[in-house]
């Protein structure tokens, strides 16, 4: 029997969507709550391929990118957030309850906080547990 890991590998199809920018109003610090600063966002959904192999060419066959997106700019769309860790935890669990998806990477990092570094930021991991 595989293990969870192998398992995503072998038997899903990896979807992602790669370092979308979008301004946030996002951080714990004085100094960033005074506007929204730019965060880049990772996902990767991993999709059983019974649940991602189109038959008929049809954007319903699949998990479309949009459903990530749109997810993003709702939660964003809620106000101010203090925590990295908050908005990927958020993030991860709404994506997770796709019925497609069996999990979730999903990182957030801000370029703007500190000259002296490249990025700040945030990965999490979230799968379901694999049916017997």
């Amino acid at each position: 029997m595989l293990d969870p890991i192998s398992r995503l590998t072998l038997e899903c199809r990896r979807i992602f969507l790669r370092n979308h920018v979008v301004p946030v109003r996002i951080g714990a610090h004085d100094f960033e709550k005074t506007q929204a600063q730019r965060v880049v966002f990772n996902v990767e959904l991993f999709v059983p391929y019974e649940l991602s192999t189109p038959q008929s060419d049809d954007l319903a066959e699949v998990v479309d990118y949009d459903f990530v997106r749109e997810l993003i700019a709702a939660r964003i769309h809620q106000g101010h957030v203090e925590l990295q860790e908050t908005l990927c935890d958020d993030l991860a669990a709404q994506m997770l309850a796709h019925p497609r998806v069996q999990a979730v990477r999903l990182s957030s990092n801000k370029p703007d906080v500190y000259p002296d570094c490249e990025a700040v930021g945030v990965e999490v991991f979230r799968m379901k547990a694999w049916a017997a």
